[in-house]
């Protein structure tokens, strides 16, 4: 079956009678990643990809081609096109149509890293998941781009924001941390992290060209990613204080 279309066909009875979610999380609850959060995420990166162009670019500017900031745009721009109207069945549905669409509309290195990371992370979860089963997708992700780039920790890229990020959700997971709590300690390290290039040299990438030149300068990958993190830290948070509203 296509991951985006809904299933038919009525609800089982004892979900509809009880008004749970498949995997047994209430709907908005903070413990559960469900559809409306994904989909509250990927506009939420939108928004902040597009606040913070000029600056993904100057960092691009630096070390790289200057067009990461124009080509995250572009490229969740054309996500927001893909999503609307969209009825995904899942989360999983509309991350997996996030990154085919980025992998599709974003030049250079970003859009196969980030397409193929988002695509991992919708197939890591066919329904709603509690905060374990998210940082277990989340992961999925960060394997996806170490895969593609062969990039590992300290060589200058996304891994160094996405390693760190991934390492605190699942401790805060399994330390109890409600979603919204895993995530701000996630958003928190991919920040750290990105500013902990800033004295690397890339090994990785157009930058890897510069040599010692290199050094000095915030990756932008690591910076977009941080970005990415701190917006999902940001939905999870708005989603709870409207639920406690």
């Amino acid at each position: 079956m296509d991951p985006d279309t809904p299933p038919s066909g009525p609800a089982p009875a004892d979900t509809a009678a009880s008004g749970l979610t498949p995997s047994g999380l209430t709907p908005f609850d903070t413990a559960a990643f469900d559809t409306r959060l994904a989909e509250a995420w990927i506009g939420a990166i939108a928004a902040a990809v597009e606040k913070e162009q000029s600056r993904l670019t100057e960092l691009d500017s630096a070390i790289g081609d200057g067009d990461h900031g124009s080509n995250l745009r572009r490229g969740f721009t054309a996500v927001l096109t893909a999503l609307d109207g969209l009825r995904p069945a899942d989360p999983g549905a509309v991350l997996t149509r996030t990154g085919t669409t980025l992998i599709s509309k974003v030049g250079g290195a970003s859009g196969p890293l980030y397409g193929k990371a988002f695509r991992a992370i919708g197939a890591a979860l066919p329904g709603p998941a509690d905060p374990a089963a998210l940082a277990e997708a989340l992961s999925a992700g960060l394997d996806a781009v170490r895969l593609l780039g062969r990039a590992e920790p300290g060589d200058k890229t996304i891994v160094d924001a996405w390693t760190p990020a991934v390492a605190a959700f699942r401790a805060a997971a399994a330390a109890g941390a409600t979603l919204p709590g895993a995530a701000a300690a996630a958003a928190d390290a991919a920040e750290q992290g990105a500013r902990d290039t800033i004295p690397l040299q890339a090994r990785k990438g157009r930058a890897s060209y510069l040599g010692e030149r290199s050094i000095g300068h915030q990756d932008p990958g690591a910076t977009s990613t941080a970005l990415i993190f701190r917006s999902l830290a940001d939905t999870t948070a708005d989603a709870t204080d409207a639920t406690a509203g």
